[in-house]
């Protein structure tokens, strides 16, 4: 179900039902409240005016939660919006049952359910975690690091990537176990700020030849460089496709008690 459409239609149909009330059946009933108490010489008990304005249940509950879902609507479309992590294509940044909030005013606002930008803030810069619809399933929600720019000549060979011809820079962390080494804790460097990423030294994984980027495309990746579904396997992130900046972790949650003690920023 797209939670987003749900949230417009509610705000629409609750938002319809208290403006007619207010322009019409409001004042519709107060009328007939004037002409009750003008036929009779003895006036209306308490009880008898409280039911002759009642709200009928309908205007009752629009009027009550119209509010709170316009505001939701705007916070969510506008600010930020969470999201949970579902899998471990984003380790080690990201775990799997990591809470995550993404600033959706970062590139641009973009009018719910349509996601059609109407007012140009930033565009992605090369090491963003950046949330968006997966092309090939709108419905469905990524979060990936952006590693290539429109423009951008992008390569990836025996798990190390070029842009525009330079191969990233990137070194050893940390080594798994020394017989049997399956993962390999790196530092990778896109653009300003240092990120740590996974390769595994027995997964060959997909190898890119050299390919540029479209205009309005990016090229996005996963820290788990070998176990990731990503820009390597289905193509480019079109820009009408982008949700927003993942920015901090503020809760994990692995079907226990959530623990709080992980609130991090993202880098």
């Amino acid at each position: 179900m797209d939670f987003s459409l749900m949230l417009v239609v509610a705000v629409a149909v609750t938002g319809v039902i208290w403006l007619l009330d207010l322009l019409w059946w409001r004042p519709a009933r107060r009328q007939r409240l004037a002409t009750v108490e003008a036929g009779t010489t003895e006036g209306l008990g308490e009880r008898a005016r409280e039911q002759a304005i009642k709200e009928p249940w309908p205007v009752d509950y629009a009027r009550s939660f119209f509010p709170v879902l316009l505001v939701v609507l705007v916070l969510r479309s506008f600010v930020v919006e969470p999201f949970q992590i579902p899998s471990g294509s984003m380790r080690p940044t990201l775990e799997i049952g990591d809470f995550i909030l993404v600033n959706k005013f970062a590139y641009g606002l973009r009018l719910p359910v349509i996601n059609t930008r109407f007012v140009e803030v930033d565009d992605p810069e090369r090491g963003d975690v950046m949330v968006f619809r997966f092309p090939d399933e709108p419905s469905v929600n990524f979060i990936k690091r952006v590693v290539g720019l429109p423009g951008d000549r992008i390569r990836y060979e025996d798990k190390q990537l070029f842009v525009n011809g330079e191969a990233v820079p990137k070194r050893l962390l940390q080594a798994g176990p020394v017989k049997a080494p399956t993962e390999l804790l790196m530092a990778e460097r896109l653009g300003e700020l240092e990120h740590r990423i996974y390769n595994n030294p027995r997964d060959p994984g997909p190898q890119v030849r050299e390919l540029v980027v479209p205009e309005g495309r990016y090229f996005t990746m996963g820290d788990n460089r070998d176990h990731s579904n990503d820009s390597r396997y289905w193509g480019f992130v079109p820009e009408e496709n982008i949700v927003g900046k993942a920015f901090a972790v503020w809760m994990h949650w692995d079907g226990g008690l959530p623990s709080f003690t992980s609130v991090r920023r993202i880098q």
